[in-house]
């Protein structure tokens, strides 16, 4: 068995925690949920989960939403969808949201805080309502 040096050690030791931190939900308020039934994945939920995963990696986000994975959302002719939450917004369902459109959610919705009107399924009618 080949022996580690010290900064192999702490290198590795960095790279689990961070795959660690990605998988804790705790002090996380956003999450993306991405329609894993069978008509999604059919439809490429999983390159759209990938997609999710690789840009907020690359955006440096992966620490801060919660990706989670659902069964079948009831909008198989729209598959496949995501569902976003973040505060102080209105949680909505996208539709057709292929690899592309994962990475312009990531940047539009969850960074700079704007819907994607054109892509949305469905969304609480208290959002809808004024008062």
């Amino acid at each position: 068995m080949a022996k580690m040096s010290l900064e192999e050690l702490r290198r590795l030791r960095g790279e689990k925690q961070q795959e660690m931190k990605k998988r804790d939900t705790d002090g996380k308020s956003m999450q993306v949920i991405v329609g894993m039934g069978t008509c999604g994945i059919a439809a490429g939920a999983k390159a759209t989960l990938e997609s999710f995963i690789q840009t907020l990696d690359e955006k440096g986000l992966a620490g801060d939403v919660i990706i989670r994975q659902t069964g079948c959302m009831g909008l198989c002719s729209n598959e496949p969808t995501v569902e976003v939450i973040v505060p102080d917004m209105p949680t909505v369902i996208y539709g057709k949201v292929d690899a592309d459109v994962a990475k312009t959610i990531v940047e539009k919705h969850l960074i700079h805080k704007e819907l994607l009107d054109k892509l949305i399924l469905d969304r609480p009618s208290t959002d809808i309502i004024k008062n």
